[in-house]
């Protein structure tokens, strides 16, 4: 965007209620007045330093006859806000488009991080509860016959859990299928 747009989008928010203080836009015009190459004549640095005008038409006229001047004398405002009010400077409405990546623009860093914040043992240990349930609710189940499968099954288990649990799970089902 050109600085005569920007100051055009950020015209409401500078001359809303009390953002700029007088003795900040005093500076302001003074700066505008004293750089080169001059932005404002004398005569209009005087004009726009009439304490006898409210500041909100001070300031609005100040940023109409800036854009009536060209990228440059607007450029320069920019400059001139940025050393005297530095917070208000960065608070701009255009300064927040600037620095707004592309909404349609998918950061894969941030994508990434979302995607894997719990990391592998809590994939693991989710996984291994859901085996795990699955498993009990397969052989708790009365109305099929699964104790000759689930042996098989609970064989092979010192590959997938502990000896002393896999004896524990042979007693259950010893003593299920005793009943």
């Amino acid at each position: 965007q050109s600085y005569c747009h920007r100051l055009q989008h950020d015209m409401y928010f500078l001359t809303s209620t009390s953002r700029l203080n007088e003795q900040v836009v005093d500076k302001i015009v003074l700066q505008l007045n004293r750089v080169y190459p001059q932005i404002l004549t004398n005569e209009e640095a005087e004009k726009f330093r009439n304490p006898r005008a409210s500041l909100h038409t001070r300031l609005s006229d100040l940023l109409k006859h800036l854009q009536k001047k060209g990228d440059r004398h607007c450029q320069e405002f920019y400059r001139a806000l940025q050393i005297n009010a530095e917070q208000l400077f960065n608070d701009l409405p255009s300064r927040k488009i600037l620095k707004t990546p592309d909404p349609t623009e998918i950061d894969t860093d941030k994508e990434q991080y979302m995607l894997n914040d719990r990391g592998p043992l809590f994939f693991l240990a989710c996984f291994s509860m859901a085996a795990g349930l699955a498993l009990f609710w397969y052989c708790c189940n009365s109305e099929t016959q699964v104790i000759g499968r689930a042996r098989r099954i609970l064989g092979f288990s010192p590959i997938i859990i502990g000896r002393h649990v896999r004896n524990i799970c042979m007693l259950y089902l010893e003593d299920i299928s005793r009943n």
